[in-house]
């Protein structure tokens, strides 16, 4: 019996730690979103990645290594990316972006459209967490700013 109440007090630790990393928002319809604050951290995020791939680039070519550094720095990157790919999904898709049921050609359209971006976003942050080329954190920028231009209507 007692071997039975730690593998369930175990279990739920592991499961309280795996949730406890879902940040973006609520999946509760609290009705509290801030717009503009998402965009402005997934732009923050989009800076630090690029600052980090620009320091692992610096510390790689040293000629007495800074594991320690250079781990930090792609470690740094990697959550940052993660960071954008839960506010893509956890925010955006799951909340925000509701699924289409209107005939309108325009609303068609507009969903299209964010979809869309919204996956390009999430694909990009993933290529900017598996290299170090700062041509994904220049894309990231791009499709941020203009999903931002058609969900704000700005």
């Amino acid at each position: 019996m007692r071997n039975k109440e730690i593998a369930v007090a175990a279990v739920f630790l592991m499961m309280s730690i795996l949730c406890s990393r879902i940040w973006a928002h609520c999946q509760i319809p609290c009705g509290i979103y801030d717009d503009p604050a998402r965009f402005n951290s997934m732009l923050e995020n989009v800076q630090t990645i690029e600052k980090s791939i620009k320091q692992i680039e610096s510390l790689s070519t040293e000629k007495v290594q800074n594991w320690n550094q250079l781990v930090r720095w792609i470690d740094n990157k990697e959550v940052h990316a993660d960071k954008l790919a839960e506010t893509v999904t956890y925010y955006f898709m799951a909340q925000q972006i509701k699924p289409l049921d209107a005939a309108d050609d325009a609303v068609r359209e507009k969903y299209v459209r964010e979809v869309t971006l919204l996956h390009e976003i999430l694909f990009n942050s993933m290529k900017a967490k598996q290299n170090t080329a700062l041509k994904y954190c220049t894309k990231l920028r791009e499709l941020i700013l203009q999903f931002r231009q058609s969900f704000l209507g700005e």
